[in-house]
């Protein structure tokens, strides 16, 4: 494993008309486009990748979720007056496991449902998408409350992953229907300021009017959130923060380790690719994951669409 040493400072950058130019403190997601640039980015990324068959499966649900995104039904706006509210008592408006559902999720679940089955798919993914075919109205809310509370069953794991799928779209789309203006980040810098949910990644980017600054890209309703960087997002720590990659890889996607609290969490660098994606890039560097994890650091928070084995 190759030590990267401590991370960039990712001081803020100034320009010739004088003054400093800040990066913006969130962005919403663009649900029209969020899952098929993932989709896409899997396909590229599978080639000649050891997982490639898995790789392309995923891209395949994510190519669903693109289906089901852009027919999803209209849903009712949040009232501005409830977000007003929760931003003033520093709460996320969309907070996973205190949101009461729209019924529409099931809508974007069983369109995903209808078109991952179109592909070849293997035995226990055919299998789970047969038992949420015959699961009931509640037991399917059931399910997605364990997986939004972390308390999916042994028995479900299958199944969490068209759940995990289809709650990411509707989360997406209500995300995506805000007022970035009307929003605020957390006191907890490392939670998602619209639903609360910890970031499957973060991106270093490379372009734009500040490069090189941190957004952290959010598991459930892919917001992204600037945070400052060489400040570790688990526990908020400084002095024992550091980076690591595996020898002679790209340099894409690193793991940045807290020797305070031993945890890790996956960096991507837009710099080494324009095309990189948050939540591709994280799936194609599962090595990384074990490398680190063999040496004693443990993952900040999953990535939902690991939670099936």
């Amino acid at each position: 494993m190759k030590q990267g040493g401590a991370p960039p400072s990712g001081k803020w950058i100034g320009n010739q008309q004088g003054g400093v130019k800040t990066p913006e403190a969130l962005i919403l997601p663009n649900p029209t486009k969020r899952f098929s640039d993932t989709a896409s980015r899997l396909r590229t990324l599978a080639t000649d990748h050891p997982m490639s068959e898995w790789l392309l499966f995923m891209a395949a649900v994510s190519k669903a979720q693109h289906e089901a995104s852009t027919t999803f039904p209209p849903l009712p706006a949040i009232d501005r007056s409830f977000i007003d509210r929760s931003v003033a008592a520093r709460m996320p408006p969309l907070a996973a496991d205190g949101h009461h559902r729209n019924s529409a999720w099931r809508e974007g679940l069983f369109t995903i449902l209808d078109k991952i089955e179109d592909c070849a798919l293997p035995a226990p993914a055919r299998e789970a998408t047969a038992k949420l075919r015959g699961a009931s109205t509640d037991d399917i809310e059931d399910l997605a409350d364990g997986f939004l509370r972390d308390t999916v069953g042994s028995g479900d794991v299958g199944v969490t992953l068209y759940i995990a799928a289809a709650l990411q779209v509707y989360f997406a789309r209500l995300a995506g229907s805000l007022d970035a203006s009307a929003l605020r980040l957390l006191p907890q810098r490392g939670l998602c300021p619209c639903c609360g949910s910890t970031a499957v990644s973060g991106m270093i980017t490379a372009s734009g009017d500040v490069p090189g600054v941190r957004y952290l890209y959010c598991s459930l309703c892919s917001t992204a959130w600037n945070h400052t960087r060489a400040i570790c997002i688990t526990c908020e720590s400084s002095g024992r923060v550091s980076l690591k990659e595996i020898e002679g890889g790209p340099g894409i996607v690193k793991a940045e380790t807290c020797d305070d609290c031993q945890t890790y969490a996956k960096m991507i660098y837009q710099v080494k690719d324009t095309k990189a994606d948050p939540y591709a890039d994280d799936l194609a560097t599962l090595g990384l994951d074990i490398m680190v994890g063999e040496a004693g650091w443990a993952r900040h928070a999953p990535n939902p669409m690991l939670l099936i084995g």
